[in-house]
Parts: structure tokens; sequence; C-alpha cells
């Protein structure tokens, strides 16, 4: 087993520990069966690997910026990364 520590508001310490009393569990225990009653009314999605590439956003470009690396926004997109868009425009301004 793995031990940790976790943080919880005071209420909810306070209503596990009255529900772990009721049943006669120690909190660990109480806390261990609540997670895995999570677990199996939500379970995790499986992945081969155990990991999902997520979709691409849909930033509804119609031109890769980053295709022509002679094009200011092809030169400029490492700048724009580091710096955000207001400022590296503004810097080139100047």
């Amino acid at each position: 087993m793995v031990k940790t520590q976790i943080q919880i508001p005071d209420e909810l310490y306070r209503r596990v520990k009255r529900l772990a009393e009721a049943q006669e569990w120690t909190l660990a225990e109480t806390l261990r069966r609540g997670a895995e009653l999570l677990l199996a009314s939500r379970p995790l999605p499986r992945a081969a690997d155990g990991w999902t590439l997520q979709p691409p956003a849909n930033t509804q470009l119609r031109v890769d910026p980053f295709a022509d690396p002679t094009t200011p926004a092809g030169l400029a997109w490492r700048e724009d990364a580091n710096l955000g868009t207001a400022a590296s425009r503004l810097k080139r301004r100047t």
C-alpha cells in the first residue's frame, strides 16, 4: 500500500469520520471504499498503452502559419509563443 496525505474541507472530514465510526471502519478504509466506488461508477478510459492522444483543437485556420518558414508568421512563431502575440506585434513595429 501507498501512504499519502490529503487535504479535505473540515465539514467533509467530520462527515466521513462519522460514517467511518457508524460502519466501524477506519477513516482510511472509508476513504479507500469511497475511491473504489467512484472508480466503479466512472471507469477510466482504456487505451492500449494507458495513454490516449486527444484530438486536435479546431482552430479554423485555413492556412498553416508554420508551413513556410520564409514568411513573417513562419519566422516569428517561436517569438509569438514565448512573448505572446501582442508583445511580438509590438516588437515588430519598432
